[in-house]
C-alpha cells in the first residue's frame, strides 16, 4: 500500500507537465520529490531516525528550492523562454498517447530514486509490526548517504546562482566562472552526488533481489538523465558559441561532468538520445 501512495503522489505531482511538456522533467521532478518527502514524513512520522527524518527535509527542500527556481526563471528571463520555445513547440505535436507514457515513466522514475528511503522505513515498520525487531540503527553508510545527499544539494543551488550571477552581467556569454571553471554542468553533478548518496544510505536496509534492483534502476535512471541533458546542453551551447575561440578553448580543457574525469564531449554519444 506505501508504494502505491508514494507512486500516487509522484504521478499527481508530475501531471504539472500536460500544463508544459518540459515540466514532465523539470518542475514536477522537482515537486514529485518533495512530495514524496513529504509522504514519507507523515506515513512513518513514529519511526523516524535522525537519518530519515533530515533526508525527508533534504527532499523537500531539495524539490521545492528546484521546482520553484525552475518557474522563477521562466517567468523572469525572456532569455531562457525563446531557448526552450522549440521544445515547447514541439511538444504540442507530441501524441496524447504518448505525453502519457512520458508522464508514468517520469513518476516511476522519482518513484525509483527515492525507493532506498522508502524501503528502509517500510521494511522498519514490517518488522516492529510482527515485534521481530526495533526501529533500524543509524549506521555510518546512512550518515555517508546523508552527507552526500546535503553537499549535492548545496552543489545544485551555488550552481545555480553562480549562473545567475554570471548571466546577469552578461547574458550573451557562456559561463565559466566558480564552479564551471570545474566542470561544465555542475548542477548536473550535484544532481549525481545527491542521488548517489541516497542510494549509499539505503544499502545497508535493502531487503530482497527485487529492492536491491528497483534501487539501482533509479541511481542508472537519474545518471542516465544527468547525461542526456547535459549533450542536449552541449549542442545547445555549440550553436550559440561554436565560433567563440574561447569557448571552444573552455570545453576542450574543462570536464563536462565528472571532475578530473577528461570527459570532455557527450554530444555524440547517440544512446543519451533523451
Amino acid at each position: 500500500m506505501t508504494y502505491i501512495v508514494i507512486l500516487a503522489v509522484s504521478l499527481l505531482l508530475c501531471a504539472v507537465g500536460f500544463w508544459r511538456y518540459v515540466y514532465f522533467f523539470s518542475v514536477g521532478y522537482g515537486f514529485a520529490v518533495a512530495g514524496i518527502g513529504i509522504t514519507l514524513l507523515i506515513l512513518f512520522h513514529g519511526i523516524m531516525t535522525p537519518v530519515t527524518w533530515i533526508a525527508c527535509i533534504v527532499f523537500i527542500v531539495y524539490g521545492v528550492r528546484l521546482g520553484g527556481y525552475l518557474m522563477i526563471r521562466e517567468m523572469k528571463s525572456a532569455a531562457y523562454n525563446k531557448i526552450l520555445k522549440p521544445e515547447n513547440d514541439r511538444s504540442k505535436s507530441i501524441a496524447p498517447g504518448v505525453k502519457i507514457a512520458i508522464w508514468v515513466s517520469c513518476a516511476i522514475l522519482y518513484f525509483l530514486q527515492t525507493s532506498p528511503f522508502t524501503f528502509r522505513l517500510e521494511n522498519t515498520a514490517n518488522l516492529i509490526e510482527e515485534g521481530a525487531a526495533m526501529i533500524a540503527p543509524d549506521v555510518a553508510a546512512a550518515w555517508i548517504g546523508l552527507i552526500m545527499m546535503i553537499l549535492g544539494v548545496l552543489l545544485e543551488i551555488a550552481a545555480d546562482m553562480q549562473k545567475n550571477a554570471a548571466k546577469k552581467k552578461n547574458p550573451s556569454r557562456f559561463v565559466d566562472t566558480g564552479l564551471y571553471r570545474i566542470v561544465r554542468c555542475p548542477n548536473y553533478l550535484g544532481e549525481l552526488v545527491l542521488w548517489a548518496g541516497v542510494f549509499i544510505a539505503g544499502i545497508p536496509y535493502l531487503q530482497g533481489a527485487l529492492q536491491w534492483i528497483i534501487a539501482i534502476l533509479g541511481l542508472v535512471g537519474i545518471t542516465y538523465v544527468m547525461f542526456s541533458g547535459a549533450r542536449r546542453l552541449e549542442m545547445r551551447q555549440d550553436r550559440n558559441y561554436g565560433d567563440d575561440p574561447v569557448y571552444q578553448k573552455y570545453v576542450k580543457t574543462v570536464p563536462i561532468m565528472i571532475p578530473l574525469i577528461p570527459l570532455y564531449s557527450v554530444k555524440n554519444w547517440k544512446a543519451f538520445v533523451a
